[in-house]
């Protein structure tokens, strides 16, 4: 992460009583350490269930006092508080990460951006596979902020993040049309990753206030081409006002990206604080309610065969039926998934399918939905119902989970993302070759062999399960009308659609 002593940030709650046995990990990058100090400042907290906070001591540690490259155990007493934060610090050179001015950018360079090419051609595929890719990001601008001054102005920067990793510009001070003309670069550790840029508004002491953000996927990137991206509000559902102008370059391997596929996602080091809404809740009973009404048709229409409400349908289910049984061998079943995913291939092709439809419709949500959670929030709704908050916020996830799950499957065979669609069709294809020539009982045996000497061979191996992991790259519905590109003054909203009907 790219650290600067005007920005803090939080690491997840641990369990009551337990506080000081919780584990944080992140990582920071200094730019000069040989001119001045730079001082790591640290904070414990402590939540209780009413989401009320406070201040458990706090210390700090001047990185530039630690040898590099060697892990520093450190006990550091809490100033003006009792207790002491035993923390574990290494400092080591960053690589891959950097900030610097559009004439010395990295890949502008010949030479460099062959360089970089070639560490990620096909050929070193196997050769340090945690080494995805490279990201390239120039700032150029931003135009028609928000003003967050009482004089009509704002003081403005960006903060780029990437996964675990953050930098930041610098401020522009009164002005709602910065120009920043930054480079940053970033290492790739999943292609899947996307990057946001946020735009504050520097307010001295306090913390930031927010202008506008973007959540860009890295494989939706365009190449060497400056974009324009509208901003959006916090929730990544609506246009804010402002846009920022960014030229972005995406280097990567797509076998190591594929091999990262199957494998967890990295976890996120920032807390997110997760509140009830109304509008979320609703939400997300609908995304279930949709996949529950899917599967009770089919069962419905099933179950309308059966019964001979219709003779034609119910002869041509049961021809299907005998000739399916009779003839079906196992390697047929990942060979009907491969025609399902060339079917919604050609639908999708020849644009008799519109994969951002449906997300904007979820999405379309009455404006006055946002007004009733404020006006509830005024009249101290949380506050009335704090004892059963953490159900409600709970079921709200789970519901969350549920639909996200749904929406994930059917991304995969609407070709929302083509990189995952093409991995899922070639082990599809893969799987279609192993199982028409290899005897099941020995899959199984080999599969099984793997799962109990998994530990053995490697003890600090992850558990996971490899199905999961590749859905837990495909976005939801919701992601996908967060991470969609806004035009410029488009209509896309949902409020300019409300007031457009209107």
């Amino acid at each position: 992460m790219g650290w600067s002593p005007s920005r803090s940030w939080r690491g997840r709650t641990s369990p009551a009583g337990a506080w000081q046995r919780f584990l944080f990990s992140s990582n920071w990058e200094i730019k000069d350490t040989r001119v001045r100090k730079d001082m790591l400042d640290i904070e414990v907290w402590r939540k209780d269930n009413k989401k009320h906070e406070e201040l458990l001591g706090t210390c700090q540690v001047d990185i530039t006092a630690l040898p590099m490259k060697r892990t520093n155990c450190l006990e550091l007493p809490l100033e003006k508080y009792p207790g002491s934060l035993l923390m574990l610090i290494a400092v080591s050179p960053c690589t891959g990460v950097s900030i610097s001015d559009l004439c010395v950018c990295p890949l502008g360079d010949p030479s460099e951006r062959q360089q970089i090419s070639q560490r990620y051609c096909i050929k070193n595929s196997f050769r340090d596979i945690k080494d995805v890719g490279f990201l390239q990001v120039k700032v150029l601008k931003a135009v028609d902020l928000l003003a967050a001054d009482f004089a009509g102005k704002s003081d403005p920067f960006c903060v780029l993040e990437l996964g675990n990793d953050s930098l930041q510009t610098h401020t522009v001070y009164k002005n709602l049309n910065p120009e920043w003309n930054k480079v940053f670069t970033f290492p790739i550790k999943d292609i899947h990753d996307v990057l946001e840029v946020t735009v504050f508004d520097e307010d001295g002491d306090k913390p930031p206030d927010f202008l506008g953000k973007v959540a860009i996927p890295l494989l939706s990137i365009r190449n060497g081409k400056q974009s324009c991206y509208t901003l959006k509000n916090k929730d990544l559902e609506r246009a804010s006002k402002g846009v920022i102008y960014l030229e972005l370059d995406v280097l990567f391997n797509p076998i190591k990206a594929s091999i990262r596929t199957f494998r967890p996602r990295e976890k996120r080091f920032t807390e997110e604080n997760r509140k009830f809404s109304k509008k979320i809740l609703s939400r997300n009973v609908d995304r279930v309610k949709k996949i529950t009404m899917a599967i009770w048709n089919t069962i419905q229409f099933l179950r309308s065969c059966f019964l001979w409400e219709s003779t034609v349908k119910s002869v041509i289910a049961f021809v299907v039926f005998v000739v399916t049984v009779w003839s079906v061998e196992l390697y047929m079943v990942p060979l009907a998934l491969l025609v399902l995913f060339a079917y919604n291939f050609s639908l999708v092709t020849t644009g008799k399918v519109n994969n951002t439809q449906d997300a904007q419709e979820l999405m379309g949500l009455d404006e006055d939905e946002d007004e009733d959670d404020k006006e509830s929030e005024k009249k101290g709704l949380i506050d009335r119902i704090h004892m059963v908050q953490e159900i409600i916020i709970a079921v709200q996830g789970i519901l969350e989970e549920i639909a996200s799950f749904g929406e994930r499957i059917k991304n995969t065979f609407n070709w929302t993302v083509p990189f995952l669609s093409v991995l899922a069709c070639l082990v599809l294809a893969a799987a279609t070759v192993v199982l028409y020539f290899i005897p099941l009982r020995y899959i199984v045996l080999i599969w099984g062999i793997n799962k109990f000497t998994k530990k053995l061979r490697n003890p600090y191996a992850i558990d996971n399960n490899e199905l999961l992991d590749f859905l837990s790259r495909v976005p939801s519905d919701v992601q996908k009308v967060q991470r969609a590109e806004l035009k410029p003054y488009s209509s896309s909203s949902p409020i300019r659609r409300k007031r457009s009907a209107l």
